[in-house]
């Protein structure tokens, strides 16, 4: 079973003066097995979703090049850093709240500098059958409250979310070991494709590449800068700026064929602050300018 699905709809009529729009940035779920359909989680590729789990039932958490076993734990998850888990028993629980950037702002626009959602840590916290029961009872009021025809429901499931954010944080986030049942590198650099591959394609002019340089790419996988360019070049004999460039003049080379849009669009689109930097680096790798280029496959 997949559990990163879309936001389901609550199509309901609310009373006046609901936010409508938080319809469709927040749910919660809950899902209990205990036969032998697990519901692994794959790779976490919903762009714009935070995620907070609350999970019990023998578990491998896999996070970058670490891995984590645990019994019962909490979550979080942001979208920049793609995750997986896979269970090793049967028997299982699990709530899920998931949510958009969009759910907090403009009520609260820095909860993604709390440490749960923040680069460089490991935010899963290990709970004991009491603490479980602590959270588990905040994921209930968040089911019931998300049936309700409340005018200030998801007012009211914001301060559910951040009662999770501010118990999580008086735990201690869980230790982790490097992982050793497949290559670190070879984790590190399909993860590092994956966050790569996950900026396209860039279907608007509103959509830009976020993840442009090795260091911001380091800085999401919680690692150092040189031990990235490191592993990329032990593992496909590139560097890791030559792979991102690679990608980039694909994406480029795609837009200029199968769209109108301007140069300029496109620099932009593709994270060039300046026209003159994209037009050199285009000119550089396909020894045409971008706009020779779209002549000559015209």
């Amino acid at each position: 079973m997949n559990l990163h699905e879309d936001l389901k709809t609550d199509t309901r009529v609310f009373m006046p003066g609901t936010v409508e729009k938080d319809i469709n940035n927040f749910n919660v779920f809950h899902v209990k097995h205990n036969n032998d359909e697990r519901f692994n989680c794959k790779p976490f590729n919903r762009k714009a979703l935070y995620k907070i789990s609350l999970l019990k039932g023998k578990t491998k958490l896999y996070y970058a090049d670490k891995t984590i076993e645990f019994d019962c734990a909490l979550l979080f998850s942001n979208p920049n850093i793609p995750y997986s888990w896979e269970h090793l028993e049967s028997d299982q629980t699990a709530y899920f709240c998931v949510f958009t950037e969009d759910f907090f702002n403009p009520f609260m626009n820095n909860f993604k500098e709390y440490p749960v959602f923040r680069p460089g840590s490991v935010p899963l916290y290990h709970l004991d059958p009491e603490q479980f029961d602590s959270f588990k009872d905040i994921f209930d009021q968040m089911l019931h409250e998300i049936t309700l025809e409340f005018n200030y429901k998801y007012d009211t499931l914001r301060t559910l979310v951040l009662q999770l954010i501010f118990k999580a944080l008086k735990l201690e986030p869980a230790a982790y070991q490097q992982y050793k049942d497949s290559n670190g590198s070879q984790r590190i650099v399909s993860i590092f494709l994956e966050l790569l591959e996950r900026q396209f394609p860039i279907e608007s002019t509103m959509q830009r590449m976020e993840l442009k340089h090795p260091t911001e790419f380091a800085n999401q996988l919680s690692i150092h800068v040189n031990h990235l360019n490191h592993v990329m070049k032990s593992v496909t004999e590139k560097t890791t700026s030559q792979v991102i460039s690679e990608r980039i003049m694909q994406e480029a080379r795609s837009l200029l064929q199968h769209t109108n849009w301007n140069i300029s669009e496109i620099a932009w689109s593709l994270g060039f602050e300046d026209l003159s930097h994209f037009i050199n680096f285009f000119k550089k790798n396909q020894q045409l300018t971008p706009k020779i280029y779209r002549k000559n496959i015209i």
